[in-house]
């Protein structure tokens, strides 16, 4: 049997936070690798663009509007602080970036204790079988178009 789209889900969330932790976990050791952090970002931005492009939509259409906007507010937070570490030269500010990206991961937690338990099951629940082929597809194998970014990337400042 297929695993479930929250199953999938989540665990894009465990990739990414083991990518994010093992940056943050060579900084003390002098192994600021900038691959590292640049792979974990990638896929979380993937990730974003997965969720609000094909996750949310119908969830919205099915009555989830409020926790939607929650998720939606909360990826631009996320986006805003990787563009931050992102844009830091790591060589010279590892120990900075390092720090950011230890704010990145509690934010990650914050947002994943309440994607997981409530967006992801009524993914499961409400998105039709092509809904679920075409999510699955991507999961599998899609990329984050050029220039794509979240929807609240630019709006609101940068909250600590």
């Amino acid at each position: 049997m297929d695993e479930s789209l929250s199953a999938l889900l989540e665990r894009e969330h465990h990739e990414i936070d083991a990518g994010v932790e093992a940056f943050v976990a060579g900084i003390p050791l002098g192994e600021v690798r900038a691959d590292q952090l640049n792979r974990a970002a990638d896929a979380l931005r993937r990730h974003v663009y997965l969720e609000e492009e094909f996750l949310f939509p119908p969830l919205r259409v099915a009555g989830m509007l409020p926790p939607i906007l929650v998720m939606l507010r909360e990826h631009g937070q996320l986006w805003r602080t990787l563009d931050e570490v992102q844009a830091m030269d790591l060589a010279a500010e590892g120990v900075a970036a390092g720090q950011r990206c230890e704010q990145l991961l509690a934010q990650l937690a914050a947002h994943n204790t309440k994607e997981e338990p409530i967006i992801y099951p009524q993914g499961d629940a409400v998105l039709d079988e092509t809904a679920t082929t075409q999510l699955r597809e991507f999961i599998r194998a899609g990329q984050l178009p050029d220039g794509w970014v979240c929807a609240q990337a630019h709006a609101g400042a940068r909250t600590t």
